[in-house]
């Protein structure tokens, strides 16, 4: 069964029971009674704004007199919530520089040292799996595991990845597949998407996914963008039941006439997603026109625009919404 995908790992992290979530009207400060050095404390936790909004809460938390590891703590869950990987290995340095001199008493989200002792050790697992280290992932995310396993399900989607990239590297996508259209028409092969195309990019949707149909003006956006560029974009539905279909088709009604790019059922037998090992929506995979798989992963991963970036440089990636 393929289920939606979690729009952010940080739930399952929850360090300490450190809660980030708040319902809040606009206009309500939930901090205006704490002491401004708490204030500006409990605003950097809790920011998960763009870049530039959570360094204005870092350098207000300084000025109040918020000590580095404080900020350490707060950076840490601001780049793993926003999944910012490069980010975060950038930051290993720091964090082996302080691993042995980390007070726990002075923690403000980790309940205990081996929280912490995790927590340094699955950063240098990411900095392994960005390298394509991965008998130094293996070794770091292990360790990681064994000092704090009530962190795991933090842990587990990097390596999902890593033994995703590793199946894809032998998978190839037969060009002559032929599936049928969402709308009327004969089965469409897939070499009459890749015809004078650099790529064929894949978005796999599900209309009963309330991220996929969020998302949708974004994906419209991408997709449009990507065929000015030589990209072909292939929408597969994986469900072919009639109610599937029927709320599908409402969905990318919506999008106007025409919507971008093509839009598929998969097929039963000898399915893409089965192939390309797709467990959440929505997914995107990239592939040659040769069918090679480029990328296999989240819409909103760097790693993506990455691999575009590699096949047509001048490729810009859009500021979205849901981004």
């Amino acid at each position: 069964m393929i289920v939606p995908r979690r729009l952010t790992i940080l739930a399952s992290l929850l360090l300490a029971g450190y809660c980030l979530a708040q319902e809040l009207k606009p206009e309500e400060d939930p901090y205006a009674g704490l002491p401004p050095k708490r204030a500006a404390l409990e605003r950097m936790l809790s920011e998960r704004g763009a870049s530039a909004t959570f360094e204005a809460a870092v350098k207000k938390a300084r000025e109040q007199g918020v000590g580095e590891q404080a900020i350490l703590e707060a950076t840490f869950l601001y780049l793993v919530d926003r999944r910012e990987d490069d980010k975060l290995a950038a930051l290993l340095p720091e964090f082996l520089k302080r691993r042995d001199n980390f007070k726990i008493d002075e923690s403000e989200i980790f309940a205990v040292r081996e929280d912490w002792l995790a927590v340094v050790e699955y950063v240098q697992a990411i900095a392994a799996l960005l390298k394509d280290d991965r008998d130094g992932f293996k070794k770091h995310i292990t360790e990681a595991f064994w000092l704090s396993p009530r962190q795991g399900s933090a842990f587990a989607p990097h390596i999902d990845r890593m033994r995703l990239d590793e199946a894809m590297r032998g998978v190839k996508i037969d060009p002559a597949a032929r599936l049928q259209p969402l709308f009327a028409g004969e089965p469409l092969a897939l070499s009459s998407l890749t015809k004078d195309r650099k790529a064929l990019l894949f978005h796999f949707w599900s209309p009963w996914s309330r991220e996929c149909e969020d998302s949708m003006p974004d994906f419209k956006t991408t997709a449009l963008l990507l065929g000015k560029h030589g990209i072909a974009v292939a929408s597969l539905l994986f469900e072919a039941t009639p109610d599937a279909i029927a709320d599908a088709k409402a969905i990318v009604n919506a999008l106007g006439a025409p919507p971008p790019g093509a839009w598929l059922v998969d097929r039963d037998k000898d399915s893409l997603h089965r192939m390309l090992r797709i467990q959440s929506v929505p997914s995107m995979v990239l592939v040659s026109p040769e069918g090679r798989v480029l990328f296999n992963g989240h819409p909103s991963e760097d790693r993506l625009w990455e691999a575009l970036a590699a096949i047509a440089p001048e490729i810009k990636r859009p500021v979205l919404k849901e981004e």
